[in-house]
């Protein structure tokens, strides 16, 4: 396995753009702000593995202080710069701040904030200039905030704020509580340090840490991915951060589960309610189902049954039952997907990719401690060599990619993930390496090996992604040939399909199309993500940058991505009727409400029947995953994953959205509730 050490060699190819600011490492501000001239860097972390730089300078006059800084990543090859500038009154008061990415010519503004006599005008993205009333104390703030910027959020805090949040713009509030202190030793040297949870900048909250002059040194956020921001010269301390962000993720999980599991009997009837097993069309009317210790142990005519004595009665009457959801495409890199999942109604994922330290203390917490949440199943990603890579594990010969193996199937994953830089002799070594101990292997078709034929005959089990899947159409082109959206440029015959269809049933391949993520990126610039995805809008504020304000594409993209995509939905559609087993799976597009989407789609532009598209989201992945003979199906002697509707999705699609209550773990939710615990608004169906 490859460590930062080898990963840092590397690390000019990631720095700001070629652009020169002097770096000086772990400076303290003078001592008053007057004087301050100041200059330093933090280094950039995705999952452990170093992508980045950000040099900031802090200088003043007698009238302001002046914040810049100039942030480079090479994330997986995608080089990227963000330059921002801060301007403060002397108390530290905001009046000016402009943030811009710089990628290959683009200077799209993220944010802009102008504060005015009695005014603040706002520009966020390639949204329109609005006017807001001058608030009484305020800071800009969005999601990806520099960390320099971000380290003037907290010196405003601890100086002008003496109790409460503060309000930010152009949404939303911070609150910072104190949660102790962690020591750390930096070439030999201890220094104490005060760790904060700071929350409404991501979803949830981010895990930081301040020196004694409130000078930020390390902070860890999530949202979509984690990363870790270390000032330069604390890096080795990074194991004590990482340790730290866990800690505090597992706090607002029990939080989670003290406010919303209540201690319930061992006996729960669901009383009354029109059951959609997972077999047939048929919806059984006025069912009762009786769950003892979290399985199922009958399942009976309303008026043909008695309620054991001493049971739970939850009235159903009225509602549709349905087997838990899967999403098998999810990186849930933070607690807040929880209570969010299980609003949802979805009662199993599949991690597809997550840091070790925080995903098997998720994992553990939910299975052997009782918490709240989704049961998690976890597939490890692993990645080759070079600044394309993906994560902190890598394996570049054989007997690392044994060693590799060895350590997840040692921590109980179910699954490795095999990453787009993995060599061609290294991807069957690792799946031969996991066969061995009776685990699979999933993940993309990597770049050596540039055609999902070769990524099967070499022992993947599992693919995840469309435009990767579709390239065993065409067995004898390269995907760096066929580019992106090639499903648009190329004619498909019923020849290719049912050649393509006999080597996946062959090989028993399991697809995990993500389709929903096309869909979503296809939206056409200037039209809300809503015109695809209606819930969208009910997510989490600090999730609106990313997942809601999208730059979108040109018309002529977005027709040619929507050709793509249904032509994509409607080839899956034939490899499902074939016997091909699909997944649905979000990769995080849109929290919990992609996997309607996706289930949706597979019936209206795949052409399965509603039952036949939820199945994609619960008993094939459970026979995918090797646990259709504990859940995936009501039926007795299964585990009581139960997602409770409001309405009947096999009469209308959409109403997969109308989830109200879920059971699982023996444990039973209302929706609502969760929805509040993880800042999302609640379903008003």
């Amino acid at each position: 396995m490859i460590s930062n050490e080898h990963l840092e060699q590397h690390s000019w190819q990631f720095t700001i753009l070629i652009l020169l600011i002097l770096v000086t490492g772990c400076t303290s501000p003078s001592s008053t702000w007057e004087d301050i001239n100041e200059e330093g860097s933090f280094l950039v972390y995705r999952r452990q593995s170093l992508i980045g730089e950000e040099n900031y300078s802090i200088t003043a006059n007698k009238e302001s202080i002046v914040v810049k800084s100039l942030q480079g990543e090479n994330e997986r090859g995608r080089i990227t710069g963000v330059q921002t500038e801060l301007r403060l009154d002397m108390d530290l008061s905001p009046m000016y701040y402009e943030n811009r990415r710089l990628a290959n010519g683009d200077t799209t503004n993220i944010l802009k904030v102008l504060l005015g006599t009695n005014k603040v005008s706002v520009w966020e993205k390639a949204m329109d200039e609005v006017s807001i009333e001058h608030p009484s104390s305020f800071f800009p703030l969005h999601s990806n905030i520099p960390a320099a910027m971000e380290m003037m959020l907290y010196h405003f805090y601890f100086e002008n704020i003496t109790n409460g949040p503060i309000s930010t713009l152009p949404r939303g509030e911070v609150s910072i509580i104190h949660k102790g202190q962690d020591i750390v030793t930096i070439k030999g040297e201890r220094i104490t340090l005060d760790r904060f949870v700071v929350e409404g900048i991501n979803w949830g909250g981010r895990t930081i840490w301040l020196d004694e002059s409130k000078n930020l040194i390390a902070l860890v956020k999530a949202n979509t991915q984690i990363r870790e921001v270390i000032r330069k010269g604390y890096e080795e301390a990074l194991p004590t951060f990482i340790a730290g962000n866990v800690i505090e993720q597992m706090n607002a999980l029990s939080t989670y589960t003290n406010d919303h599991k209540i201690e319930q009997p061992s006996v729960i009837a669901l009383v009354g309610g029109d059951l959609i097993t997972g077999f047939s069309d048929n919806v059984d009317k006025d069912m009762n189902i009786i769950i003892e210790d979290g399985l199922i142990t009958h399942i009976e005519k309303s008026t043909e049954f008695q309620i054991p004595e001493g049971a739970k009665v939850i009235d159903v009457t009225g509602n549709t039952l349905m087997p838990g959801l899967w999403d098998m495409h999810a990186h849930s890199n933070q607690v807040q997907w929880a209570p969010a999942y299980l609003a949802g109604g979805v009662t199993t994922i599949r991690d597809n990719g997550n840091e070790i330290e925080f995903a098997t203390s998720f994992r553990d917490a939910i299975a052997h401690d009782g918490a709240l949440g989704p049961d998690i199943l976890l597939a490890g990603m692993t990645d080759g060599a070079g600044v394309k890579g993906n994560g902190v594990i890598r394996a570049t010969t054989s007997e690392e990619a044994r060693e590799v193996v060895a350590m997840y199937y040692s921590k109980g994953y179910k699954q490795i993930k095999i990453y787009t830089s993995i060599e061609p002799e290294v991807m069957k070594v690792l799946c031969e390496e996991a066969h061995k101990v009776g685990i699979t292997a999933t993940g993309h078709v990597p770049r050596a090996v540039d055609n999902a034929v070769g990524a099967i005959e070499g022992g993947m089990d599992q693919l995840s992604h469309s435009g990767r899947i579709m390239s065993v159409l065409f067995p004898n082109k390269k995907l760096s040939e066929l580019k992106s959206l090639y499903l648009a440029d190329n004619e498909v015959s019923t020849e290719q399909i049912k050649e393509a269809t006999q080597f996946l049933l062959k090989h028993k391949t399991v697809l995990d199309p993500t389709l929903a993520l096309y869909v979503v990126r296809g939206v056409e610039r200037g039209l809300p993500i809503e015109t695809v995805e209606p819930d969208a809008g009910r997510i989490a504020y600090e999730l609106f940058e990313g997942k809601r304000f999208r730059n979108g594409v040109s018309p002529e993209r977005a027709m040619k991505a929507k050709k793509d995509y249904t032509k994509a939905f409607e080839i899956i559609g034939e490899f499902y009727r074939a016997g091909v087993p699909i997944v649905a799976g979000t990769d995080n597009v849109v929290p919990v409400f992609s996997l309607y989407l996706e289930i949706e789609s597979y019936h209206k532009l795949g052409g399965l029947s509603p039952l036949e598209a939820i199945s994609t989201a619960t008993i094939i992945p459970a026979k995918a995953m090797g646990l259709d003979g504990q859940t995936g199906t009501l039926e007795v002697g299964k585990q009581a994953d139960i997602a409770i509707l409001d309405k009947n999705p096999l009469l209308d699609i959409n109403n997969i959205r109308t989830v109200s209550a879920v059971m699982t773990n023996g444990n039973y939710y209302k929706s609502n509730p969760l929805w509040e615990a993880a800042d999302f608004i609640p379903n008003k169906n």
